[in-house]
């Protein structure tokens, strides 16, 4: 049992570790958007991006919806923007550290 959630885990976290992922989901957690808007702001192909859509979906991590003919995006759970938000203060805290670092450096 232990090993088939840590396999979930490593599914969920696989789906959403590649850069152009990290782009559409930091473009939808300002709410929900069409495939064509997504394409379009991040400069990438449409098949492309429908490609790293359908990832996250299989994984539970976005949904859609139909309008006519558009397909709308979201976030299904909000606890993947927290997820985002900590990759943030991670970032954040490493680049204060390697400013530290460089700092001593240059004081010597």
């Amino acid at each position: 049992m232990q090993e088939k959630i840590a396999q979930r885990k490593a599914d969920i976290f696989k789906a959403i570790s590649h850069p152009t992922r990290i782009r559409i989901l930091d473009l939808l957690s300002d709410g929900e958007h069409c495939v064509c808007d997504i394409f379009e702001g991040l400069n990438v192909e449409q098949a492309n991006t429908s490609q790293h859509l359908s990832v996250m979906k299989k994984q539970g991590i976005l949904q859609s919806r139909k309008e006519g003919l558009r397909v709308i995006y979201s976030i299904k759970n909000p606890e993947v923007i927290e997820m985002l938000e900590l990759a943030n203060q991670i970032l954040k805290k490493q680049a204060k550290e390697a400013m530290s670092a460089f700092a001593g450096v240059a004081e010597k």
